[in-house]
């Protein structure tokens, strides 16, 4: 969870303290903004100033049903930057369910003089808050993609709380599959169809946004995308859970029950911290993981590090035929590469990222 418009983020357990969800949590939420008072009577202004769910300084949720982002709402527009010599722009996947990716080139040799692996990265954001758009995703993405030499696409997912888990790991797939259509060369963007080896195509993600690229790679292992091979996939800081302590997490007891309700808010429907959408360990389709190398990427003080390491224990045990590694940063904490990316730490944390790209 970042904070894109301060050049500032703060760990997962600095929210947690601030959660309030009063259960049950039936509320029809809008994208709205606040009307002026002289438009609304004083019984209407009063619902909409009550607050039904206070996640600062993520977002506050309004017994009216209107959502105020309080983080990861600036936005940059695409541009050709002159730093990595990377062009962006942004195309619409699905118009009708407001699907759409920003689209990362490298200009550094181009046209290119072979196809360029592809990546598709999911944003975190603890399925609430950030875009593609958001500033530190937008440098990110130029950055990996200057440094692996690949095609980039950053998908834009519908988030809660309009539109609860699993809309974003449905977008998401459709996401993949609009990308698979260009397998041919007749798909909407030449981009893809000229430059993109579906050969040689890696799913990324961090926080929430690896959680979505691990439900893509099981999806990838059972359904299958005609053209494409899924090489590997890398996982940065992984927002998994469950029901059972593990690790470090039975010290630090007063966080357990928020982070549960975090999980709760995103996904209303969900059966608890054990659903397969957020516990790999209960989804009897681990072993199916479409691809052939992992990279997960842990931080010391993050809470969710040993979610991290055990991942990997569990590809081991459930009959997946890859290789994983996991990659520890110490005395660091929850995204912090995207908050602090040009401290020491956060560069050696992107240049293994490009070396399991380029490793492939």
């Amino acid at each position: 969870m970042i904070l894109n418009s301060h050049s500032f983020s703060f760990p997962l357990t600095t929210l947690l303290p601030s959660f309030k969800l009063r259960k049950p949590l039936l509320i029809h939420c809008t994208q709205q903004q606040q009307q002026p008072l002289s438009n609304m009577d004083s019984t209407s202004s009063t619902i909409d100033d009550e607050i039904a769910v206070d996640l600062t300084p993520v977002l506050k949720l309004y017994k009216s049903g209107r959502v105020q982002r309080l983080a990861g709402t600036e936005v940059l527009p695409p541009s050709l930057d002159p730093t990595t010599n990377v062009e962006s722009k942004d195309v619409i996947i699905s118009k009708e369910h407001d699907i759409s990716a920003r689209l990362f080139i490298p200009k550094t040799n181009y046209p290119p003089t072979q196809k360029l692996p592809l990546l598709v990265y999911i944003h975190g954001g603890a399925f609430c808050i950030e875009t593609p758009f958001s500033p530190n995703y937008h440098n990110y993405l130029n950055s990996v993609t200057s440094l692996a030499n690949v095609i980039g696409v950053s998908v834009h997912y519908r988030r809660a709380p309009e539109h609860p888990i699993p809309t974003a790991h449905e977008d998401s797939w459709l996401a993949l599959k609009w990308v698979a259509s260009h397998v041919g060369g007749n798909g909407s963007d030449e981009w893809l169809n000229q430059y993109a080896d579906f050969e040689k195509v890696f799913l990324g993600g961090d926080s929430a946004g690896a959680n979505i690229a691990h439900y893509l790679g099981i999806r990838v292992g059972k359904e299958k995308l005609d053209g494409v091979n899924l090489e590997g996939i890398f996982y940065v800081h992984p927002y998994f859970w469950g029901e059972d302590r593990i690790g470090s997490e039975s010290n630090q007891a007063e966080y357990v029950g928020k982070v549960h309700n975090l999980w709760r808010f995103a996904c209303p429907t969900t059966s608890g911290s054990d659903d397969p959408l957020i516990n790999p360990a209960k989804d009897p389709n681990l072993g199916s993981l479409g691809c052939k190398r992992v990279l997960v990427c842990v931080a010391e003080q993050d809470l969710l590090k040993d979610r991290g390491w055990y991942y990997k224990e569990l590809l081991e045990k459930n009959g997946w035929d890859g290789v994983v590694e996991v990659i520890e940063t110490e005395d660091e904490n929850h995204v912090f590469h995207m908050f602090k990316p040009t401290c020491e730490k956060a560069k050696i944390l992107l240049n293994q990222v490009v070396s399991f790209i380029k490793g492939a």
